[in-house]
């Protein structure tokens, strides 16, 4: 197989852009039909499809930080306006979010850590297709991706939790890069099994 530069290019500079810097507009249903099937397309051992998608879209996006707020102002009276709005934006400037969620299931030869890592993959894939199809992206979690009765206002099922909100659009801003970990501080080569 030949070597695929832009591809090795994209992925030797890729980064995410923050979701405050995520504008109009955002992909077609069309491209959001192919961002979706790239991000489909995944390792899934037993073919069990241990995961699915929610679309935030339009108005959805507010309603969804309505709700949010809601739950916050219903555990908290005594939260601020300031507070609550930050709850309200949760979905907002970008023009669309889809919600990842892993839904792993007994599998006799899948474990559900095999399964909740095949999630986490649609999620990076999802980013990837943005990128490709020339929009910008930000895989984030949040605390309502580990609240169980916020996850179900967003549309978690009983067994199910979101692995992260992909939010998609249009990246107003250059990001500059981050530093990156040096290969010799993460990297080792296995020789022999460790003694204790």
């Amino acid at each position: 197989m030949p070597v695929n530069v832009p591809l090795r290019d994209y992925l030797l500079t890729r980064r995410s852009v923050g979701l405050a810097f995520l504008r109009e507009p955002g992909p077609s249903d069309e491209e959001l039909a192919t961002m979706l099937t790239i991000a489909t397309r995944v390792p899934d051992h037993g073919k069990i499809t241990p995961w699915r998608l929610v679309i935030f879209a339009g108005e959805s996006r507010v309603k969804a930080g309505e709700a949010l707020a809601d739950l916050v102002r219903r555990r908290n009276p005594d939260a601020s306006e300031a507070d609550l709005e930050v709850e309200r934006s949760r979905f907002l400037p970008a023009p669309l979010t889809v919600g990842v969620i892993s839904r792993p299931q007994d599998h006799p030869k899948v474990p559900r850590l095999e399964q909740v890592l095949s999630a986490g993959n649609v999620a990076f894939n999802l980013s990837h297709a943005a990128f490709a199809m020339g929009y910008a992206a930000s895989w984030v979690t949040r605390w309502y991706a580990f609240d169980a009765e916020a996850a179900g206002i967003l549309g978690a099922k009983d067994g199910e939790q979101f692995v992260g909100f992909v939010h998609i659009g249009t990246a107003a801003a250059v990001m500059e890069d981050r530093p990156r970990p040096a290969l010799e501080d993460v990297v080792t080569t296995w020789s022999s099994p460790l003694q204790g």
